[in-house]
């Protein structure tokens, strides 16, 4: 059975070196893994200025900035010989993260973290941390 690894980016460089330490350890796994790259758009708050804003409109807004947000981990992949799955997702990034995970049937979520720990990760509540408590899976965070 093929191991399916969720890796989540959002165009950053700890995501970038999440998506390095996934192709510089593929050796882990007993087959090459099935990997699903994912972004996760944040939503535009619905608003008047939206209100005439088509959907067409609002959905090209949102593929153009997740192409961004991808290239450099798709081209990186590419480099390696890694085929990969692109998912683009709008909502919240730790829930659309922890989702995906389970729609998939992930065996593993790879995800760079800022590490932005201590009082105000507690505070705040990092995605990382989100997804930790959320993911149907483990989670290998990548500083």
């Amino acid at each position: 059975m093929t191991m399916k690894i969720l890796l989540a980016v959002d165009g950053s460089p700890c995501a970038l070196r999440a998506v390095d330490h996934l192709i510089g350890h593929v050796s882990w796994f007993r087959e090459v893994p099935e990997i699903h790259l994912l972004h996760v758009q944040p939503p535009i708050p619905i608003g008047r200025a939206l209100a005439h804003v088509g959907k067409e409109t609002l959905h090209a807004h949102y593929m153009e900035e997740s192409r961004a947000h991808l290239q450099e981990a798709q081209q990186k992949l590419d480099a390696a010989g890694r085929f990969h799955t692109t998912h683009i997702h709008v909502g919240q990034a730790a829930e659309v993260i922890a989702k995906m995970a389970g729609e998939l049937a992930c065996d593993l979520v790879v995800m760079g973290s800022h590490g932005r720990g201590g009082i105000a990760g507690l505070v705040m509540g990092s995605v990382a941390s989100r997804v930790l408590h959320l993911a149907p899976c483990p989670v290998l965070l990548v500083k």
